[in-house]
């Protein structure tokens, strides 16, 4: 007598692309590190050309981690300035905690089968 698994059915394109919105979005965990952007552009950049919901939500995860990727880059430049470097440090731990609660946020909502729309971001990729 033998015992065979059963095959689990192949995940769907709904499932896959609210995976794939996920993890776009959970790419902001990697901010503190300057590479949170990266998870985004990747899933972004391999289907923009496809008509998918995944897309759409890599490029919303991308236009937030540039723009907090500006913020931490300018808070850097102020955190090297002697008198006022503790304004820097501030403001990057501040960016850096930001970035990693909406970027959770974003990717429950996603999972969740919804979209997400970030409070502030600069509409630099279209």
């Amino acid at each position: 007598m033998s015992y065979e698994h059963p095959q689990s059915p192949p995940p769907s394109s709904a499932d896959q692309t609210r995976t794939l919105g996920m993890l776009a979005h959970l790419g902001g965990i990697l901010a503190y590190f300057y590479v949170g952007w990266v998870p985004a552009l990747v899933i972004w950049l391999v289907n923009r050309e496809k008509a998918s919901g995944a897309a759409e939500e890599a490029r919303v995860a991308l236009n937030f981690q540039l723009t907090v990727l500006i913020g931490l880059v300018a808070c850097a430049i102020v955190r090297s300035i002697p008198v006022i470097g503790f304004v820097g440090r501030l403001g990057f731990i501040a960016v850096s905690i930001i970035s990693l609660v909406l970027s959770v946020l974003a990717a429950v909502a996603v999972q969740r089968g919804g979209p997400y729309r970030y409070p502030f971001s600069l509409e630099l990729v279209r």
